[in-house]
């Protein structure tokens, strides 16, 4: 079926995704059911996508109504392929694409006003990437108190109920992949 966008105005919309098995999208199944969790706070949001990937999670906040979105990958044809999808779906003028590797350095982000009250995560499965992660992005000061932290790992990365500034405030099973929600507690 292909990667598409879900709900709100871009639904039905097809997003380019590279080929090969380098960049593993979140499946629409599970990208739906994640955005029906947290459909309340999705509404004039500021998203940061992280490990984006093709951007799909980004996109999908963006066409349900959050109101800016910040795309974060290091792969170029990842880059690539959401400077694409995000032209495909006009969206430019909604959007930041940062090339840096979270996991060894801190975001610097000035142009960010309110500040993040959304994070998606979805790195490479078990390569210790989320722990690293996620005390660089507390340390960019991007984040408001509470903002929501949705992190889809494998079941062999399990999380401490509190990591960093973050706790676990729920955990879903969808096959073989878990998503965690975080809090952000400062």
């Amino acid at each position: 079926m292909g990667l598409r966008i879900i709900s709100g105005e871009l639904k039905g919309k097809r997003l380019f995704s590279p080929k090969g098995v380098k960049i593993r999208p979140t499946a629409n199944r599970t990208r739906e059911s994640i955005f029906n969790i947290i459909a309340p706070v999705i509404i004039n949001s500021v998203v940061l996508d992280l490990f984006a990937g093709t951007g799909a999670f980004g996109i999908e906040a963006l066409s349900r109504g959050a109101s800016f979105a910040i795309f974060v990958d290091t792969d170029k044809e990842a880059l690539s392929v959401i400077g694409k999808n995000i032209s495909d779906c006009m969206l430019k003028d909604r959007i930041r694409i940062i090339r840096t590797d979270i996991t060894k350095k801190i975001i610097a982000c000035d142009k960010v006003h309110p500040p993040v009250n959304l994070v998606f995560m979805d790195p490479p499965y078990n390569k210790k990437l989320i722990k690293p992660a996620l005390k660089n992005l507390s340390g960019s000061r991007l984040l408001q108190k509470n903002a929501l932290i949705i992190i889809e790992h494998s079941f062999a990365e399990t999380l401490p109920e509190y990591v960093f500034e973050y706790k676990i405030t729920d955990q879903r099973k969808y096959g073989k992949t878990l998503v965690s929600f975080l809090n952000y507690m400062i």
